[in-house]
């Protein structure tokens, strides 16, 4: 069964449920309100007997039948249109020491009466009076038709208008089905489901709509990724085989020669594994794993700047501040390594690199040539390298791991000129409250 359906018939059944609730409330009410007019009418008549010709003097007493019993419960007197059965309960009335007045409805003859057994209490015994319910019940029948067809017609108005709510709720519904159907086999992202909105049905378009798009650039990154490497694994990949073809043909190299060409494949070597290593890190997104915890970055940079030193043999300063971060740490010194690598490798004049931390803050500074006007835009894109730095070795993802790791945790990456010559990179991240 569709949703459709089941939304029209979910409101059909309330409509009918709510229609069948009134109908016996206003059934009941005027059942009720029918009974008291007439028992006020055959009160206020006092007991008193009819004449002869009763019926044609009822609208003076509101009775059609009159009947007097003995504190024993035998009729004494009886008088009207037909003659009143004496039930148990009318007897006991009659020697009750107590006033009462008991009222019912039953069938005499065929035709139904309103009857009232009015004792004054004491075993003086008691009277009964009755009229004719025929109208009365005649109207309640009438009544309980009208109700029963508004009820039917309540029911199919639901109905359909359910079926038309359900259709106009349904209908953006199904073609965020279809749309995600569409998606599932042909693996088309470009698609967008009309319809979005402020109701829940629009926001979940949006948020479908939204999904798509985001899938559609992560589709488009992954094919941007694999394409870049696959061109830059070219260049090392070319070397390797003519290096290796080198030592296939001439068994007998003249050391020196071979020592550079041994040298050559071992560099193209970790040129390669730092190239995987980038890739698989951004491909991973590295910057999102692990757990998150809150770190020191003036240990980190501790760390970075000892590591930097044994590697690099220069100097490297650090001055920082208690501020902590909340991110996996090791994303984050793989980020200021990072920096600092990036530092070290594009300032050949050996001059020291400081890094300073001052809430949440780390910038790397050295004294290079600085960055070209040009190039600050593009320098955290995957596989962008400078014109004047594609002599060096290096793969062009160190920079879009740092920004793939500050974005992961909430924080932004920078870069501008220092004062004196050289650049200044830089991440910020959301302090941690202390």
């Amino acid at each position: 069964m569709s949703l459709r359906t089941k939304l029209a018939i979910s409101f059909a059944g309330i409509a009918a449920l709510v229609a069948a609730l009134m109908g016996v409330i206003g059934y009941t009410a005027t059942n009720e309100q029918l009974q008291r007019a007439t028992d006020q009418a055959l009160l206020s008549g006092g007991g008193r007997p009819q004449g002869p010709g009763g019926d044609e003097r009822r609208d003076e007493r509101g009775q059609d039948a009159i009947a007097v019993l003995s504190p024993t419960g035998e009729v004494v007197r009886s008088d009207g249109v037909v003659q009143l059965p004496v039930s148990d309960a009318d007897r006991a009335a009659a020697a009750a020491q107590r006033p009462s007045v008991e009222a019912r409805t039953q069938s005499v003859d065929g035709t139904p009466y309103r009857i009232l057994t009015i004792s004054p209490g004491e075993g003086r015994g008691a009277v009964m009076v009755a009229r004719d319910w025929s109208e009365a019940a005649s109207v309640l029948r009438r009544l309980a038709a009208v109700l029963a067809v508004c009820a039917v017609a309540l029911t199919a108005l639901a109905a359909a208008l359910g079926w038309w709510l359900a259709n106009r709720i349904t209908k953006r519904l199904v073609l965020l089905t279809d749309t995600a159907e569409r998606v599932s086999a042909t693996g088309q992202l470009d698609v967008e489901v009309p319809g979005a909105g402020t109701d829940e049905v629009g926001r979940l378009a949006g948020s479908f709509n939204t999904m798509l798009g985001r899938l559609g650039e992560s589709q488009a990154d992954q094919q941007r990724l694999v394409q870049d490497a696959g061109h830059e694994l070219r260049t090392p990949l070319t070397s390797l085989r003519t290096n290796i073809s080198l030592l296939e043909r001439f068994e007998e190299l003249d050391p020196d020669v071979r020592a550079r060409v041994l040298a050559d494949l071992r560099g193209e070597s970790r040129e390669l594994t730092g190239l995987v290593n980038e890739v698989l890190a951004l491909a991973g997104g590295q910057g999102a794993n692990g757990e998150p915890e809150p770190v020191p970055l003036a240990t980190v940079a501790e760390s970075v700047a000892t590591r930097a030193r044994r590697r690099t043999e220069r100097q490297i300063t650090v001055d920082a501040d208690a501020s902590q971060i909340v991110a996996p740490r090791a994303a984050v010194e793989r980020a200021v390594w990072n920096l600092v690598d990036n530092a070290a490798k594009f300032d050949p004049s050996g001059a020291p690199i400081d890094i300073h931390v001052h809430e949440g803050i780390v910038e790397v500074m050295d004294r290079g040539p600085g960055v070209p006007a040009e190039d600050v835009p593009h320098l955290f894109d995957r596989f962008y390298r400078p014109v004047a730095s594609r002599s060096l070795p290096g793969s062009g993802l160190g920079l879009a791991i740092v920004k793939d790791v500050a974005e992961a945790n909430g924080g932004r990456v920078y870069v501008v000129a220092r004062e004196g010559g050289g650049s200044v990179f830089g991440i910020a991240w959301p302090p941690l409250a202390d």
